[in-house]
């Protein structure tokens, strides 16, 4: 088809192409003039200390405000910050959904939180609520995550000094590898002590040290084999805690992220403002004419098609009047009947001559 075609096409389909999206505007505008009136607040959430730093906090590196935006916008339509707000507020959980609308302010970490309602008295509370409870979503759940792992390097401790206790209750041995050790000292000083003794001729201190040393050394054959199990137990007892002091250094800072959070110092809400009506039909009633336009022009290809469609199957017409040669007649059926020819060329020629 050539751009003529499409014109004379719209031309003779120009009542769709107008009337439909013209139909969808109007409609789109009496939705919104005969509408409640709407009203809308901003609230802006600034909280630089959450956002870069150390690498023990929660969004670092060069994606950290994007990271923190992206998460902020997601907890405050989850389902559980939606109706932790609902429950504080009142408000049904669609109608939270419907006027929420988050927003990163440019490239930095700032976000405005917009709500948008009919009733007026719900707008500011609504914000309020949902400052809080989506900044509680994302930096108290870690506080609680930190305390559990700080009870449970606790408990892990406890049971590793419970298992120390009865194992040198049941050997009736206190700190057996203390005592190794400080045995071996004195055994080795005693030795030395017997060389000294034997060098100087004093026998009986020589022999007396060397009774010690034979004491000393039953108690290292009774404490060696008592040894390793007794210090898998302080190995336990050594990393549960280490575990619990990275636990607890890990609370301090979910801690610290959970203060530098607080709604009190990070998030303000704007006054509440009537919404203009010129603004909600221009961005309602565009999108739905244009929505309008594209489907009318959508059913007039699909009309033409379907015309062309039936004209390419219709059979060609037999058996159609035409007008009659000079000599000719019609018969009864509108068949043309030619003259009949009652002579030949030779024959024309002879009677010439």
């Amino acid at each position: 088809m050539e751009i003529v075609d499409y014109l004379r096409v719209a031309r003779r389909r120009l009542w769709l192409l107008v009337g439909i999206p013209l139909v969808a505007g109007v409609a789109a505008a009496l939705i919104v003039l005969l509408g409640p009136q709407q009203y809308a607040a901003t609230s802006y959430v600034a909280a630089p200390a959450l956002v870069g730093g150390s690498a023990s906090q929660q969004y670092t590196g060069t994606q950290a405000a994007n990271q923190f935006a992206a998460a902020f916008a997601a907890a405050v339509t989850s389902p559980q910050v939606v109706d932790q707000v609902a429950a504080d507020t009142g408000v049904p959980a669609d109608t939270l959904r419907d006027g929420l609308a988050v927003k990163q302010v440019g490239a930095s970490s700032q976000l405005t939180v917009t709500y948008t309602a009919d009733d007026r008295s719900t707008v500011a509370p609504v914000l309020t609520a949902t400052g809080r409870r989506a900044l509680a979503f994302l930096f108290t759940s870690q506080v609680n995550i930190a305390t559990d792992e700080v009870k449970a390097a606790t408990d892990e401790l406890t049971t590793a000094t419970r298992a120390i206790n009865d194992w040198e209750k049941t050997n009736k041995v206190s700190q057996p590898d203390k005592l190794y050790q400080s045995t071996l000292q004195e055994i080795a000083s005693l030795r030395q002590q017997q060389l000294q003794m034997q060098a100087v001729g004093n026998s009986r201190g020589a022999d007396a040290a060397a009774e010690s040393i034979s004491a000393g050394q039953k108690r290292l054959d009774g404490l060696g084999p008592k040894l390793p199990d007794y210090q898998a137990l302080i190995a336990q007892r050594d990393s549960a805690t280490s575990a619990l002091a990275s636990a607890r250094q890990g609370l301090q800072q979910a801690r610290a992220q959970s203060q530098a959070a607080d709604p009190d110092k990070v998030t303000s809400v704007g006054e509440v403002q009537p919404v203009s009506r010129m603004q909600a039909l221009v961005a309602l009633v565009l999108p739905v004419s244009g929505a309008g336009l594209l489907l009318a022009v959508l059913l007039v290809a699909v009309l033409e098609w379907l015309a062309r469609s039936r004209r390419a199957g219709q059979p060609a017409a037999v058996g159609r009047a035409t007008p009659a040669p000079t000599g000719g007649r019609r018969s009864s059926d509108d068949t043309v009947v030619l003259p009949a020819v009652t002579a030949t060329v030779p024959e024309q020629h002879s009677r010439r001559r």
